[in-house]
């Protein structure tokens, strides 16, 4: 039986044919497409414009907002995190394989999300951006750990969850950006959804081939991410203030609706069918086990959903540093 690593580096030829999923750079957005032209002569009536706008932001959708930039300005975290895995390494910092081009690559559009959601808070006025960068920098210095135990089958679909949940966090926000009269914040939020979908996509065509091609020891390693369930990438931020930030900051997206268990159970849901989880055959019988398992799961999620919205309203709001200490 082939390693993981051996059948990670077997569908090379398959990374390369995806590479499209990645855009060239010049055709790329950037922030400065976005954002005032500060050059320009007309960019003081363009950041009072902007300014004007996030006024109207409320405090819960700028804590979402916040945490959603601490989580993708530690970057690097996860380009290491890829390259820890067999198969999927970067020899040399500048590879020609498939699975390195695609990890400088994936690494070089997800560097434009925290850019341009750091500018826009600083430009906006309305957060700490002291407090912000004092959680950014706790968080890299935390680390991550994805429990994928560095193997590559977990580390491709523990992204393919994770991307679709990022996707579907910044979709949400821009949505409630648009509805609140932000159409700025909006449309930097739909340009970072726009690239999470296209990522999502590849890693999830990457994760489905091996599936194809080794498919017991896939649902086994599907079954054991979902076990020990999806570690958030900024699980361990902190501001040197709140006891469990992160915490209280999922807390926040639940209850606006940015980031819910329902939407925890979509993903899964969603994974299974892509993937054709429950039509797989010839398993083993551990791999059998994890089919069924996973066959079940969502639904175990949207129980504890419906349990969690049946709960009394009323949360205890709590002061976060992001914001001056107001509490949410």
């Amino acid at each position: 039986m082939r390693g993981h690593a051996e059948v990670v580096e077997s569908i090379e030829g398959f990374v390369e044919e995806n590479l499209s999923l990645l855009k060239e750079v010049p055709d790329s957005w950037q922030p400065s497409d976005v954002l005032p032209d500060m050059k320009g002569e007309g960019w003081r009536e363009s950041v009072r414009l902007l300014r004007d706008q996030a006024r109207g932001v409320p405090d819960e959708i700028l804590i979402v907002l916040v945490g959603n930039a601490v989580t993708e300005e530690a970057l690097p975290t996860y380009q290491t995190m890829l390259n820890r895995h067999p198969g999927i390494t970067d020899e040399t910092g500048r590879s020609d394989s498939p699975w390195a081009r695609w990890t400088r690559g994936w690494t070089a559009e997800e560097n434009r999300h925290g850019e341009i959601l750091s500018r826009y808070l600083y430009l906006s006025g309305r957060v700490n951006m002291r407090a912000f960068e004092i959680t950014t920098q706790h968080l890299i210095r935390n680390g991550f750990d994805p429990k994928t135990d560095n193997d590559p089958y977990r580390g491709l679909i523990y992204t393919s969850f994770q991307e679709r949940a990022t996707k579907i966090s910044h979709g949400n926000t821009a949505r409630l950006a648009n509805e609140k009269g932000d159409p700025t914040l909006g449309k930097i939020c739909a340009l970072v959804t726009g690239d999470e979908s296209r990522h999502e996509e590849a890693y999830k065509r990457f994760a489905g081939k091996i599936m194809e091609v080794d498919p017991s020891e896939a649902v086994q390693a599907f079954a054991q991410i979902m076990k020990n369930t999806v570690t958030m990438p900024a699980r361990l931020m902190a501001d040197g203030v709140a006891t469990d930030l992160f915490a209280q900051f999922a807390e926040v997206a639940q209850r606006i609706g940015v980031y819910t268990m329902r939407d925890y159970a979509d993903i899964i849901d969603h994974l299974v069918d892509y993937w054709k989880i429950s039509s797989l055959s010839g398993l083993t019988g551990e791999a059998a086990k994890g089919q069924d398992y996973l066959g079940g799961l969502a639904q175990r999620y949207r129980g504890l959903a419906d349990r969690m919205e049946k709960q009394p309203e009323g949360a205890t709001k709590r002061p976060f540093s992001w914001i001056f200490n107001r509490s949410v």
